[in-house]
């Protein structure tokens, strides 16, 4: 019944994407509604220098014109963890004040911003991972097709078919739930030739056309699961980064960041490169330095097909006159993973085999900073931001605002001038957390008012007036001036301890206050 639905002619799916180039034919009177167009894609598991606009030799040229055509945030930040940083992203309000901080189950006390659009007028698409027991569909999307769960293979999530050549690697035997607006489906076993960037590619497109004359914008939320493990891409795009990676971690990562200190993107002396968490290189063997290549090669072909597929988008709407009034905006749910799952037999990139990058990969995705997902510094919480909107954004630009996804909500209600309600599914709404940025994206300079707080398995954190305070697991806390130092290079707790305390007081405070949220 599943592929009748989807693969049949799925005329249900999702809308929409991005914007770059040069038609300005959207003709706010054919529309009847002159507001933007708004696609927010998010990449999964994807570190700070993992896109060319950020330093990578990886190709991403969809995402380069982009950001060339746009604004590149320096300080966007997520929580360092999927599924609380999707939350913060469709809420507003901190995971904390979801109940969304400890697992990924039942939103409470909030608002998908789906929702808050649908209300404003705006048809509302959700294609992709939520990573969440809810089903969008029934939280203010029209449409929700994609994996409701957190990670998938990427060949087939489902059941072996006739035409594979061995059992598809799954992480657990419980199978990936996926959801096609009502219908939940456990496990989907999709048609031979599904590769889940490309195929929820393909139901973007088909709802942009199905809704193509529609009298009112649009909102669409893309959130792909590339390049989060399983390691798995086509042969065609795994073959086009052979050979590159074995010069080993040091050389790309000092690469990477020649790259991002000559763009203008960063400066050398506020962004010191941090010191290297990953191996020698020349201490592998033979064997194991293989094996790093090809991993580091098929996570690189993985982010390549992404850029591939938003290009597909992108050029649909270029064809359509969409482009000139759309609000693009690209951003990762967390930094590079350390993450390593083993399942499966074969060569790594295939469907059989379930593979991860590893620490040492990782440590040069995140390249200047320190660490890795799950982790509060700086490695695990920032993620390149890119917004590109004709005619408002400044072409070309970059901010260091320092922004947080709670400040996607705010900024959606302004653009779309909608009203975020006070009560929704019988339940009080926790009012925003973040700050609005389309003073920023308009070019106007701002600083950042207000703390930041994060929290996650043992890593604890507050950004303040540009110092952050950060104790994660068994250390202790540890101080960084981010004005000068934003690679957290140079600890400053003991020589300002007034500081220091005031700061922790600061978290202490807001954790306590989120005790009954994070009960529910």
């Amino acid at each position: 019944m599943v592929s009748k639905l989807v693969w049949g002619g799925l005329l249900k799916g999702v809308i929409g994407i991005v914007a770059l180039g040069v038609l300005n034919v959207r003709a706010a009177d054919e529309k009847g509604d002159s507001r933007p167009n708004v696609i927010f894609v998010l990449a999964d598991d994807l570190g700070y220098s993992d896109i060319s606009p950020y330093g990578a030799e990886i190709e991403t040229p969809n995402l380069q014109r982009l950001a060339e055509g746009g604004m590149r945030f320096t300080q966007m930040h997520n929580t360092s963890k999927c599924f609380p940083s999707r939350a913060c992203l469709l809420t507003g309000v901190y995971a904390q004040h979801a109940s969304m901080h400890d697992g990924p189950g039942h939103f409470h006390h909030s608002v998908y911003f789906g929702e808050v659009l649908q209300r404003a007028g705006y048809r509302t698409l959700f294609i992709g991972k939520h990573h969440s027991t809810d089903n969008p569909y029934k939280w203010g999307f029209d449409h929700y097709r994609g994996l409701r769960d957190g990670a998938a293979n990427y060949f087939n999530p489902g059941k072996k078919r006739p035409s594979d050549p061995g059992l598809p690697a799954q992480k657990r035997r419980r199978q990936r739930t996926f959801v096609f607006d009502e219908e939940v489906v456990q496990p989907y076993t999709p048609e031979p030739g599904y590769y889940s960037t490309d195929t929820w590619t393909d139901w973007a497109l088909e709802l942009l056309r199905q809704y193509r004359k529609e009298e009112k914008p649009f909102a669409l939320y893309l959130a792909y699961q590339a390049p989060h493990d399983p390691l798995q891409a086509w042969p065609e795009d795994i073959e086009k980064y052979a050979g590159m990676y074995k010069k080993g971690y040091s050389a790309i990562r000092e690469a990477r960041y020649r790259r991002l200190i000559e763009s203008g993107l960063l400066d050398e002396e506020s962004y010191p490169l941090s010191a290297p968490t990953h191996r020698d290189w020349e201490s592998l063997s033979q064997e194991e330095k293989a094996d790093q290549a090809r991993r580091m090669q098929v996570y690189a072909a993985m982010i390549d097909r992404m850029d591939q597929n938003i290009g597909r988008i992108i050029d649909y709407l270029k064809e359509h006159g969409e482009l000139e009034n759309t609000v693009f905006m690209f951003a990762s749910d967390n930094g590079a993973s350390a993450e390593v799952v083993r399942k499966g037999k074969g060569p790594i990139g295939s469907m059989t085999r379930w593979a991860s990058l590893g620490k040492d990969w990782a440590n040069v995705g995140n390249t200047p900073f320190r660490y890795y997902k799950n982790w509060s510094y700086q490695g695990g919480i920032a993620t390149p931001f890119i917004v590109h909107w004709p005619g408002v954004v400044p072409a070309g630009s970059q901010t260091d605002y320092v922004a947080h996804f709670i400040d996607l909500m705010p900024t959606l209600v302004e653009i779309a001038d909608a009203e975020y309600p006070e009560r929704y599914k019988d339940e009080t709404v926790v009012p925003m957390q973040g700050k609005s940025l389309l003073p920023v994206l308009k070019g106007k300079d701002r600083r950042r008012e207000g703390p930041i707080y994060w929290e996650w398995r043992g890593g604890k954190a507050v950004y303040q007036d540009g110092w952050k305070i950060i104790k994660q697991g068994d250390r202790p806390w540890e101080l960084y001036d981010l004005r000068i130092d934003r690679s957290e290079t140079v600890n400053l707790i003991e020589s300002h301890p007034s500081l220091a305390d005031r700061l922790k007081g600061e978290w202490q405070t807001w954790w306590e206050n989120t005790e009954a949220y994070r009960q529910e």
